[in-house]
């Protein structure tokens, strides 16, 4: 297959893309570039200019509101805007230590829960988790946020998604190259029966860009409405589709070694976007790859599911 597919869907590149959805009732494309710290949007189907907006700290992930605005992971907690560009009011804090983790991939999930998995940046433990804040009226607390701690045992969450019945969740932590997926239920928020979905081989030692031998390690994801799992290989410069049980379907070259994270959009939401980086990479490889950092589209048979909106 080739990477002839894909169109460069926004040209302003980014440091390094993350977090994209498309939001069906504003037919805008949302997503973040983390260490420039902004938050972009885009109509990108009439490929209307990038808005961007600054933040205070990275944001490693954002969600659509069922009464408006967005939800923002960003380093420090969660916080919560009304409107584009409006106030950020902090929803949620956590145990962790600024200094050395960060929040980075996240979603709502089914029923209007915020969750967000960290980053543990020195990256020599896994001390990354996953978190859910539960924000909506009639959770129990008045409306007051639940925050519970769903998983551990990783150094940078990654690939958070749902099986489109809702009783499956799929989390991935990059460096180990491992995509687990536990049983859920959605209305007591319990995870069962943890398991690995997939594994891919590590890195080959001494491996640089442009070498043969290593397919990249799993980043960001998406599910279709067949329950088939789209996941971006970084360093890998693919995107994999995978089927419920794990067979991988379809092995979709990016032209660019790193992609970040795919996504549904368009009316139909048979449109795959996918963002990239660029941030640290080598200067052949950029050469290679020019439009590295880049969101990039492509048309898809099947539809994906619908972004979940975070309720509160």
């Amino acid at each position: 297959m080739s990477a002839d597919r894909w169109q460069v869907a926004v040209t302003q590149p980014d440091r390094l893309g993350e977090s994209p959805f498309w939001h069906p009732l504003e037919r805008m494309l949302y997503w973040v570039d983390i260490p420039a710290m902004q938050l972009r949007r885009c109509d990108v189907m009439a490929q209307g200019a990038v808005e961007s907006w600054a933040m205070p700290s990275e944001p490693g992930c954002i969600a659509p509101a069922e009464s408006g605005g967005l939800v923002i992971a960003l380093r420090d907690g969660i916080y919560r805007t009304r409107s584009w560009r409006g106030e950020l009011v902090r929803v949620a804090g956590f145990e962790f230590d600024p200094r050395t983790t960060r929040f980075n991939d996240g979603k709502a999930d089914p029923l209007g829960r915020m969750w967000a998995g960290t980053m543990y940046e020195p990256k020599d433990a896994p001390n990354a988790k996953l978190y859910s804040v539960d924000c909506r009226p009639d959770n129990g607390n008045g409306g007051q946020p639940v925050i519970e701690q769903k998983a551990q045992g990783a150094t940078t969450a990654n690939g958070l998604a749902w099986s489109p019945d809702g009783k499956t969740v799929y989390w991935s932590d990059t460096p180990s190259h491992a995509i687990r997926a536990w049983d859920w239920d959605a209305d007591s928020n319990a995870m069962r029966n943890e398991r690995v979905f997939k594994q891919f081989p590590p890195k080959p030692d001494g491996w640089q860009p442009g070498d043969s031998g290593y397919g990249g390690r799993p980043d960001g994801a998406s599910v279709d409405s067949q329950g088939n799992y789209w996941c971006a290989m970084y360093e890998g410069g693919r995107v994999l589709q995978i089927s419920p049980v794990g067979e991988v379907l379809q092995d979709i070259p990016v032209p660019a070694m790193c992609p970040t994270m795919p996504c549904f959009g368009g009316p139909d939401r048979k449109t795959l976007f996918v963002t990239t980086a660029q941030d640290k990479r080598l200067k052949k490889e950029l050469e290679k790859f020019p439009d590295s950092g880049c969101m990039f589209s492509m048309t898809v048979e099947v539809a994906g599911l619908p972004v979940n909106f975070f309720d509160d």
